[in-house]
Order: C-alpha cells, then sequence, then structure tokens
C-alpha cells in the first residue's frame, strides 16, 4: 500500500471513527441523563451486578476470532463460517449455563430479583453471537461508515425503548429491554451491512487452527472483563447496591469520554498495522503518529470531563448522584493514556504476540485483585484510586517496555510525543479554573468552563504551530 493511500485510509477510519462515536456518546448522554433522572441509584446497582457475567460470556462467545480473522492475510469463507457457528454454539451454551445459574447468581447478592433480571438480561450473549463473524468483516475492511450506522441506530432506538419503559414505571426492566434492544437492532444491522452469508456446512477445522492465537486473546478479554467489573463484584457482596450505583454511574461517564476516543482508534490500529508489518521504521512512524494524535484528544477530553464533573453530575442527572464525582474523576485520570496502551495492544496483536497481550493481562488483573481486597475495608473512593494508579502507571509502563523491545520506540519518545498535549491542556484548565472560580450559578459555570477550555486549548495549538491541529484542520476543510 501507498504511504498516502494508508494516510488516507487511517485519516478516513478516524474521521468517521470520531464522528460516530462523538455521536454516540452525545445520545448515550442524553438517554443516559432522562434514565437517570426516572430510575433509582438501586435500578443501576442490580444491572450493574449481572455485568460481569454477560461480559464473560460475550468474550467465551467471541473467543477473540475477531482479531485473528483480521490478522489473517486472505478472506476465506470457511473461516468466517466456522466462526460463525462456534460463536453460535458457545453462546447459547454460555446462556443455558446462566439460565440454570441464576438463581445461585442472585443468592450470592442476596437480591431475588435478579433471577429473573438476569434471563432477560443474558439473551445479549445469543444475539451477540449471531453477529460476531459479521463484525469481524466490517472491522477488516474498515467499513467504520457502515459501523456507525450501526452503532447509532442501534443506540437510539434501544435509549428510546429504555426511555419508555422508565416512564411507565418498569424501573430496572428498563435497563435490560434496552440492552436487549440494542443487541437485536445491532445483529440485525451487521447481517444487513455485512456482504457475507453463513452457510450450513459446518466444519470448525479452521477454528481449531485459529485458536492458538485467539485463545490467548480470550484469556486476557476474561480478564479484562474480571478487572472491569470486579469492584461491582465486591462492592455488591460486601456493601449494597447504592455503592454499585454510585461507582457505575462514575464509570459510565468515564467511558463516554474514553468510548469516543477508544473507539475511534480502536477502528483503524489493527487493520492498519497489520498491513506494515514487515516494515518496523515506517510502523515507527505510523504508530508515533497515531500516539500524538490520542494525546491531543485524550488530554483535553479525560481532564476536561475530571475539571467538569461535579457541574456536570449536579446539572445533567441531579444531587443524588454526587457522590459518584470523585470517582468519575479519578477514572478521568487513567483515560488520558488508556489510548496510548490501547495501540500498543494493537500492535502487538498486529504481530501475532497475543502471548504477551494474554501474559501481560493476567499479570496486571491479580495485582488489580489483590489490591482491591486490600483496599476493600477502606471504601470505593480509596478502592478506585488504587486501581487508577496502577492502570496509569504500572500498565503503561509494561506496554512501554515490550514495545521499545518490539520496534525500538523508548520512553523518552513517548513523554516528547504526549508530554506537549497533557502539559497544554493542565496549563488551560488552571487558567480557566482561576477565571471561573467565583461563578456561583452551576449552569453558568459549566458553560463558562467548556467554553473558555476549548477556545484557550485551540489559541494554544494554533500558537504553538502544532502539527497534528493542523493536519486536523486541513482534513475537516477538505472534508467540507
Amino acid at each position: 500500500m501507498a504511504e498516502q493511500s494508508l494516510k488516507d485510509k487511517a485519516a478516513k477510519g478516524l474521521f468517521w471513527g470520531g464522528v460516530s462515536n462523538g455521536l454516540q456518546q452525545v445520545l448515550g448522554m442524553l438517554f443516559g441523563i432522562f434514565l437517570a433522572r426516572i430510575l433509582s441509584v438501586d435500578d443501576y446497582g442490580l444491572v450493574g451486578m449481572l455485568a460481569i457475567f454477560v461480559a464473560i460470556a460475550n468474550s467465551i462467545s467471541e473467543s477473540g476470532f475477531t482479531a485473528a480473522l483480521t490478522n489473517k492475510n486472505e478472506f476465506k469463507h470457511a473461516d468466517y463460517n466456522a466462526v460463525f457457528w462456534f460463536n453460535l454454539i458457545a453462546g447459547s451454551l454460555s446462556y443455558v449455563v446462566l439460565f440454570l445459574a441464576a438463581p445461585l447468581i442472585a443468592r450470592f447478592f442476596g437480591r431475588v430479583e435478579l433471577v429473573a433480571l438476569s434471563r432477560l438480561f443474558f439473551l445479549t450473549i445469543i444475539l451477540g453471537a449471531f453477529a460476531t463473524a459479521h463484525s469481524a468483516i466490517l472491522f477488516k475492511r474498515m467499513m467504520v461508515k457502515e459501523r456507525a450506522k450501526i452503532d447509532l441506530c442501534a443506540l437510539a432506538l434501544s435509549g428510546v425503548v429504555g426511555i419508555l419503559l422508565a416512564l411507565s414505571g418498569f424501573g430496572y426492566w428498563a435497563l435490560a429491554w434496552q440492552s436487549v434492544t440494542f443487541s437485536v437492532v445491532t445483529m440485525l444491522l451487521r447481517w444487513y451491512f455485512s456482504p457475507w452469508r453463513p452457510t450450513l456446512n459446518v466444519d470448525l477445522w479452521p477454528v481449531k487452527e485459529m485458536f492458538g492465537f485467539s485463545a490467548k486473546l480470550l484469556l486476557t478479554n476474561i480478564f479484562n472483563y474480571i478487572n472491569s467489573n470486579i469492584f461491582s463484584v465486591l462492592l455488591g457482596r460486601f456493601y449494597n447496591a447504592m455503592e454499585v450505583g454510585y461507582y457505575s454511574q462514575g464509570n459510565k461517564w468515564m467511558s463516554m469520554g474514553y468510548s469516543s476516543i477508544w473507539g475511534m482508534i480502536n477502528g483503524v490500529a489493527q487493520p492498519i498495522f497489520t498491513e506494515i508489518t514487515d516494515d518496523k521504521e515506517r510502523q515507527r512512524i505510523v504508530l508515533r503518529k497515531m500516539i500524538r494524535f490520542a494525546a491531543f484528544v485524550s488530554f483535553p477530553v479525560m481532564l476536561g470531563l475530571a475539571f467538569i464533573a461535579r457541574e456536570l453530575i449536579v446539572v445533567a442527572v441531579g444531587d443524588k448522584w454526587l457522590p459518584s464525582v470523585p470517582i468519575l474523576q479519578l477514572f478521568c485520570v487513567w483515560g488520558t493514556v488508556s489510548p496510548v496502551q490501547l495501540l500498543y495492544s494493537q500492535l502487538a496483536i498486529a504481530y501475532g504476540r497475543s502471548d504477551f497481550y494474554m501474559r501481560s493481562h493476567i499479570f496486571i488483573g491479580i495485582l488489580q485483585l489483590v489490591v482491591a481486597l486490600a483496599m476493600l475495608r477502606f471504601g470505593v473512593i480509596w478502592m478506585v484510586l488504587a486501581n487508577v494508579l496502577i492502570y496509569t502507571f504500572v500498565w503503561t509502563l509494561i506496554w512501554q517496555w515490550y514495545i521499545n523491545r518490539l520496534i525500538g520506540i523508548r520512553l523518552g519518545d513517548l513523554l516528547r510525543d504526549i508530554c506537549p498535549y497533557g502539559g497544554g491542556a493542565i496549563f488551560v484548565f488552571a487558567c480557566v479554573y482561576c477565571l471561573t472560580g467565583s461563578i456561583g450559578n452551576l449552569y453558568l459555570s459549566l458553560v463558562a468552563k467548556i467554553v473558555l477550555s476549548v477556545l484557550f486549548y485551540v489559541a494554544i495549538m494554533y500558537f504553538s504551530k502544532s502539527v497534528i491541529f493542523k493536519e486536523v484542520v486541513e482534513f475537516i476543510l477538505k472534508r467540507k
């Protein structure tokens, strides 16, 4: 692939990924505001308790085959057909197991409502399994526009369903049906936009060939989901549903900012890296440019979200969610460097190094679990703080060490790429804090902080002659 062609493909992927994820977060925020004002903290806590089971089951069903198929140089119907039937079988078995285990789950958390709720919520596992192979095709071919349409339609329709049910007094059932609706719409549209169809010629041999690579991703994903949801399990078991609700709300708002960046990068990183694995110098150039772009976006977005957290939570969902503010702010610190970790992990996968990917995640997962258990008696804030420190510093340094060995990008290179944007963002928010600190009205304070922060950050990027800023502006103007 020519250099310009690769650059154009990456730029278009990042652009449409940014548009899609930006719109998704706006829609998600609006629906989330309505639902959080109608539903109780306990409602969110109940659904949050089930998240880890769905996440692990989905991971078992998918089994890392999306990445395995993306790494293959040529398309073979037999590969995708085998993955489709394997996913469907694994997803169905997972649902049956969890359906039967529902009473045990309810007993573990001490909430009898979870029996019926979980059996509905777990339907998302089977629905997701129906479209994993189709999703892999859309991902490998970088059909970003189509994926954007799928996600936006699913989010809009499921959000409407959730709000209507919440207004009708269905409580936590509104959240469950919202998730099921999202899965149904996503599955149907992936089939619609994907040109591939499965056949009844069931041959699982290609799955066995890919399993050496994908099995490591499977174990890694399970650990990731355990790590992501361990707090909900511990808080639900040793505290109460309200603590889970506060944690889930803080994590959800952080995810809105993080996901807009993550989705934009994840949609193009592995396919791009896979195409240039035979040229390390070219990979270094591409990776460092993507790191600079990620930092250009992640530092102002995530630190900005932490900066306006109190006003945003109170204005959007009300005073009852104020305990989630410090949780949100702490998570935002990790969110600044998480895109770098994502890029590093995608490069390792493109090299077929799912072994290191697995070992590193297992190590960090065990470390996180030990620290979480040690901090349990001190409360949720200290648990989150310890978790953020591990992921912000330990996790980044582990990946930095490995990428330096892989293609020769040193810690100094990383710091030179991200510090100008991190320093610029911190300077901007410090200035805006001084200017807006005396504003008493929450609404006025929120608007003033957002407007001034955007203007100051753009001004700093312009006068410092940031190359990334210049290229982003030029690309947007070309789109017009």
